[in-house]
């Protein structure tokens, strides 16, 4: 299936856990990514996947975005041929108060201490309530984009982002 995602990005400051209503585990590798197009191959609980992404649009809200079921078996094979740097994390699924559903990613490994948050929109207008767990918004900014981060991680540029945050 493709189709056209919208999504945004956002830093988390607060406690998220107790407002979940699921929690998976995550592993995913690039087997080819550049140009700000990427193959990725993911295995999310008992599933595995095939995504294919386009570029993100100028301001990094929107990009093409085509996705397909496959077994574990066959998403652990590919990701022996992947890229360096596996990206591990939890993904720990919020609803809001207006229905909008919260993807609060939680990483390990070399991306440690990193834990953000994106929604998902049918348009680039569309108006959303922002629960007091999110903080900065960080859409458009490559550095949080998981095929970045598996060969640059976060461990190698969080401070620049803490002292970011205390000049704020």
């Amino acid at each position: 299936m493709a189709y056209l995602e919208i999504e945004r990005k956002f830093l988390v400051k607060g406690e998220y856990k107790s407002l979940a209503y699921d929690v998976t585990r995550i592993r995913q590798g690039y087997i080819a990514s550049g140009n700000g197009r990427t193959v990725r191959v993911r295995i999310r609980g008992d599933k595995g996947y095939l995504t294919i992404k386009g570029p993100s649009d100028r301001r990094g809200l929107g990009r093409f975005e085509w996705e397909k079921e496959i077994s574990v078996a066959e998403a652990e094979a590919l990701l022996t041929v992947a890229e360096p740097g596996v990206i591990s994390k939890s993904r720990y699924l919020v609803r809001a108060e207006d229905g909008h559903v919260w993807e609060v990613d939680e990483f390990y490994d070399d991306n440690e201490g990193l834990t953000m948050a994106e929604i998902e929109l049918h348009s680039e207008d569309e108006t959303f309530v922002i629960p007091p767990f999110i903080g900065r918004e960080v859409t458009g900014d490559r550095r949080f984009y998981n095929s970045h981060m598996r060969a640059h991680p976060f461990k190698q540029w969080k401070d620049d982002i803490i002292s970011a945050a205390g000049q704020a």
